[in-house]
């Protein structure tokens, strides 16, 4: 070794020269930590918690302010809006629980039952309905209610709108076009108002009546309540009165309470049960009678030259909060109902159109399968 020549030591190891160290020099600690994969994930580990914690503030922030809302509207000095908010929740069948957080069993029978004592509509008056009639005293001609059938299919369909709700009302001009829809059986699985058209070969339809649907999990096959398919009833108790609304032999629709022996001397074909009524023989149903809640609604009534309406409105949606059933009314009175019926609302209302639902459903879990429908059919029913 040369006297100027310098030496370094590697870490347990030999002695060697200044020149050889530059030329391999000693590995620095840490000088492949990016290849770790530890620590190569932590960024991501980071961002994904800090993620998750703006998710769950966020979500408990907008509970706290649900709550909120919830507390003025129930316990704030508006008996109106304690009014709205219990029927609203209660006419749910996932939501029905919210009133208990407010208010007592007592208060809320109370709050429910504020309409009970008004009287019953009369039974249908037949002889207000003369379908397909234009001329006489008494008739109306079909222009005089201001829509037009453009295309000629004998269906106009029409936007409606009201302070907090969005809509479509469908005028089916012949009512022998009115058929129901139901499964191939009761006590099974329902079918979609869509399922309900196509098996029958209709071109229209909404939701009928009522189902058995405990926590929001029925199958939509079991209807509550007296329903005729093709005159034969069914879930009725020979001698019971049921909130009935359907159609007999002539196609025209009778609404109000029916026994089994009433739907028979009636000569009802198809229909079930459900309500409240809205247009009795031409006059709105008492406003005593139609308290409710906000939500999305279905309907069915009739005007004087025989014409069917079917009407839907949106509900539980940022552009349509929905409607009560005083709201239903005046709309059926706007179209020239003398007989007007609610039908099953919520996450059931439906209309089926040309291949295509019109409204925005309300249902988080899709198109709810349902026992019964009302549909059109592409031509008159014998």
């Amino acid at each position: 070794m040369e006297p100027n020549e310098s030496t370094a030591t590697l870490d347990d190891g030999p002695a060697v020269s200044a020149a050889e160290a530059s030329e391999n020099p000693a590995p620095r600690r840490g000088a492949h930590a990016k290849a770790r994969p530890v620590r190569a994930k932590r960024p991501v580990r980071r961002f994904f918690l800090r993620f998750l914690s703006v998710l769950l503030v966020t979500i408990l922030l907008v509970l706290f302010a649900a709550y909120g809302v919830m507390f003025v509207l129930a316990r704030g000095p508006s008996p109106t809006a304690q009014r709205l908010f219990v029927m609203s929740v209660r006419e749910t069948s996932a939501a029905y629980f919210l009133a208990d957080w407010f208010f007592t069993p007592e208060e809320i029978a109370a709050i429910e039952s504020s309409g009970a004592s008004a009287a019953e509509p009369e039974d249908t008056d037949t002889s207000l309905v003369r379908i397909g009639s234009t001329d006489g005293e008494d008739a109306e001609p079909a222009n005089d209610y201001g829509l037009t059938d453009a295309d000629g299919d004998g269906i106009i369909l029409e936007n409606v709108s009201g302070p907090g709700y969005l809509g479509y009302m469908m005028v089916v001009l012949d009512p022998g076009r009115m058929t129901f829809g139901t499964p191939s059986r009761f006590g099974g699985d329902g079918l979609t108002v869509r399922q309900m058209a196509e098996k029958y070969e209709c071109v229209a339809g909404v939701n009928g009546g009522g189902f058995e649907d405990v926590d929001g999990k029925g199958t939509g096959g079991v209807p509550i309540g007296m329903t005729i398919v093709g005159g034969e009833i069914f879930y009725a108790s020979e001698g019971t009165s049921y909130p009935f609304v359907g159609f007999d032999g002539n196609h025209i629709l009778h609404t109000g309470q029916m026994t089994p022996a009433d739907a028979r001397e009636r000569d009802i074909r198809f229909g079930c049960s459900f309500g409240p009524v809205l247009v009795s023989n031409g006059e709105p149903v008492s406003s005593d009678t139609l308290l409710s809640g906000v939500n999305p609604r279905t309907a069915i009534g009739q005007r004087a030259d025989g014409a069917v309406l079917l009407l839907v409105i949106e509900g539980r949606q940022a552009r349509s909060l929905g409607a009560t059933y005083a709201d239903l009314s005046d709309i059926m009175l706007q179209y020239g109902a003398v007989n007007a019926c609610n039908l099953d609302g919520g996450s059931s209302s439906n209309l089926w159109f040309d291949g295509e639902y019109i409204n925005s459903s309300a249902s988080l879990i899709g198109d709810r399968r349902i026992p019964t429908a009302f549909l059109v059919a592409k031509e008159a029913q014998e």
